[in-house]
């Protein structure tokens, strides 16, 4: 991005330098850099830099609004439906770790409720938006094959987390909230032939009503990163709601270097990431000579088996491959090159952070281990953002509608179940 582009984004949202740092979450002294075309803006600064001014020449007002955010995770689709004007009423997630990252975040000053199964709807206040990265486990590939191998059951029969659906689909049948969104990994289209999906479509609109749209976007139109995911759109309303409407960057404009801790003093350093008046990246981060030949020679292994397991080594100007809940590991997926005879580093939690499209103020208070955990299992937060900027005028249409969002559709709704 051209400093003229950044400068003229920034002036068509009205904002000033100080406004859009308080607005962005990063500092004003980074913004005055991007202005100025001193260093590259972050990729998730773009995007949000382009839905705002997106908005402000659209013509369409925001509307507050009111949504609910299960399976949260740290937080990432909830980020999303801020930026266009939502209130999170109600948070679920059960790992005391990902509730951890979230509190630090977001200081709701309410309880972050834990395993869902065991809430009652009657305990979840009414919303607009029923927002949900319901688990992918049982859905994809990996989890497939894992479950495989053990001889375990998997999808909707997976008893540990396969129904776990069917507690967004009594929500929305006890609230009806006006809108929602769910988030899977692709694989959930094509899981047992498609019978999976197929349930989810049909429990969506024939048992529950709702007009759905789904769509798998793929992170790298905003981000460094070859991540693919599946959004399910729902309206309680038929809507002329259209995938068309996305504003996808084109893939691979954003390449590593945008996400990469610089190490040149022009970030302020960051322990235990980084260090020094340079900021450079913290040893421990480089891999050990053992390590770096072990995922050598076991790369080496299944090439000549003919299969394509093996490390990702990527320098600044490539594109990763997807970053996965397992990163802590080894970090093989997606291993830094530190140059010729030089053993590649891990990411930095703080990459992995910008690496999902999460600011640099997004606290992580939690050790490297679940950093890495919690940033694997995490939505690209600019693709989510940009599904909810499109949805945001149909959400706005709806509440004009229905002054009383829910009563009169909930009570003609039970009366017709019962």
């Amino acid at each position: 991005m051209s400093e003229n582009e950044f400068s003229m984004l920034r002036g068509q949202t009205g904002l000033t330098v100080e406004e859009l740092a308080d607005v962005l979450g990063y500092s004003k002294r980074q913004v005055y850099r991007w202005e100025n075309g001193e260093s590259e803006p972050r990729s998730a600064a773009v995007g949000m830099l382009r839905n705002l001014a997106g908005k402000q020449g659209s013509g369409v007002t925001q509307k507050r609004f009111t949504f609910i955010d299960l399976f949260a995770g740290i937080g990432g689709l909830r980020r999303g439906f801020e930026t266009i004007g939502g209130q999170c009423v109600f948070t679920s997630e059960w790992n005391k770790f990902a509730q951890q990252t979230y509190m630090a975040n977001y200081r709701d000053n309410r309880p972050v409720a834990g395993d869902i199964t065991q809430v009652e709807t009657s305990e979840i206040p009414d919303h607009d938006v029923l927002v949900a990265g319901f688990p992918c486990q049982p859905f994809s590939i990996a989890g497939v094959s894992k479950k495989n191998s053990l001889g375990r059951s998997h999808g909707f029969a997976c008893e540990a987390q396969g129904t776990l659906f069917f507690d967004v689909a009594r929500i929305l049948k006890d609230k009806r909230p006006a809108a929602f969104l769910l988030e899977n990994v692709k694989n959930l289209k094509s899981h047992d032939k498609g019978r999976t999906f197929e349930v989810i479509l049909k429990t969506l609109t024939e048992e529950l009503g709702y007009h759905v749209w789904s769509r798998v976007i793929d992170a790298q139109h905003f981000l460094p990163q070859h991540r693919e995911r599946i959004a399910i759109v729902g309206f309680r309303e038929d809507v002329p709601f259209s995938w068309d409407d996305l504003n996808l960057p084109e893939k691979s404009s954003v390449r590593l270097k945008n996400i990469l801790h610089p190490e040149d003093g022009s970030e302020d350093p960051e322990e235990p990431y980084t260090e020094g008046w340079q900021a450079q990246v913290n040893p421990k981060y480089v891999l050990t000579d053992h390590l770096w030949t072990y995922l050598q020679n076991y790369a080496a292994k299944h090439k000549a088996a003919g299969n394509g397991f093996g490390f990702g080594l990527v320098g600044r100007e490539d594109v990763a491959r997807t970053l996965s809940a397992r990163y802590y590991k080894d970090g093989s997926e997606i291993l830094i090159s530190r140059g010729k005879n030089k053993n590649p580093r891990r990411l930095t939690p703080r990459e992995c952070a910008r690496l999902m499209g999460y600011p640099d103020d997004f606290r992580i208070p939690v050790s490297d281990t679940q950093a890495y955990k919690q940033f694997g299992n995490s939505v690209a937060v600019p693709v989510f953002a940009e599904v909810a900027r499109i949805m945001q005028p149909h959400i706005a249409a709806l509440m004009d509608q229905n002054s009383t969002p829910f009563v009169r559709k909930k009570k003609a709704y039970q009366a017709d179940l019962f």
